[in-house]
């Protein structure tokens, strides 16, 4: 119910958001217990996220080799059952973060709300769904950084607009990956509604968009803006080299229009966003 794979990856970007948020903002520091609090709260909120939408689509589940397996199309756990964990891991989940301060309760409350009551039932009616569920999935690394900070601001802004733009080409490559599946159970998300070439520019168009906007922290200083969050000249470097990486792939998937072209970028994307963060928070400590 919990989808552990999933929960740990957008635990993963939590952390980094509270490592790069800690004595980042002057009168903040590194602390044990909240970064406990973090990590033990973002996963029941994620989890909760995660029940509820495997109640709601347990009937289409069973209509996909992907998800057929999962405890509610296969009787497992019952929709009472599945409720009753989404519902218990929420509230407790939600009580943890606002124990650390009340943004990260309000925006953990917004991520479990857009993705459960929105985005879920959206993806049977419009690819609009991939828009709206863009922006729960961009919280964590913005999560991570007020719960070290206690501020909102430019900073996690960044963190945030980075995991926004990379859920484009991810959700999309994976969506042209299980398209034929995910038509079994009504579910688009595919931009065009096809794997066709505007559906591959539109990917690629946010691979675009996402150099720019993650070299922010290494650009802002030469422009006399003053950040908490910063990256020095060679992690810029290195962060421009994973978006062309990214791009690349992307570009391919233009020119392809292939499965195994949708695949790279899928699997690229997959160790795009981790190994940026991963940049910014070595080029914090070194």
């Amino acid at each position: 119910m919990a989808k552990l794979r999933l929960t740990t990856s957008v635990l993963v970007s939590s952390i980094a958001g509270y490592l790069l948020g800690a004595g980042s903002v002057e009168g903040t520091a590194f602390s044990w217990i909240t970064f406990l609090l973090l990590v033990l709260g973002g996963f029941l909120v994620v989890a909760s996220s995660n029940g509820f939408n495997q109640v709601y689509e347990k009937d289409t589940d069973r209509l996909m080799k992907r998800t057929a397996e999962r405890p509610l199309p296969t009787g497992v756990l019952s929709p009472t059952e599945g409720m009753i964990f989404s519902t218990v891991a929420g509230v407790i989940g939600l009580l943890i973060l606002s124990y650390i301060n009340m943004k990260c309760a309000v925006f953990g409350a917004i991520a479990l709300v857009l993705y459960a009551a929105v985005y879920t039932p959206l993806k049977r009616v419009s690819p609009v769904a991939v828009l709206v569920g863009a922006f729960p999935g961009a919280i964590p690394a913005m999560l991570g950084w007020v719960a070290a900070t206690d501020q909102f601001g430019m900073e996690p802004g960044i963190l945030f607009g980075i995991q926004f733009l990379w859920q484009f080409p991810h959700f999309w490559a994976i969506a042209w990956l299980q398209d034929d599946e995910y038509k079994k159970a009504g579910i688009r998300l595919l931009p065009t509604g096809l794997r066709d070439k505007r559906s591959a520019i539109q990917a690629m168009a946010y691979t675009l968009w996402l150099i720019p906007l993650s070299l922010l922290p290494a650009i802002f200083p030469y422009m006399g803006i003053d950040l908490d969050l910063k990256l020095s000249i060679v992690g810029g470097v290195l962060v421009l080299g994973c978006g062309i990486f990214l791009f690349q792939k992307a570009n391919q998937l233009v020119k392809e229009c292939s499965m195994e072209a949708a695949r790279k970028l899928m699997f690229s994307s997959l160790i795009y966003l981790p190994l940026v963060q991963l940049i910014y928070v070595i080029d914090k400590f070194i």
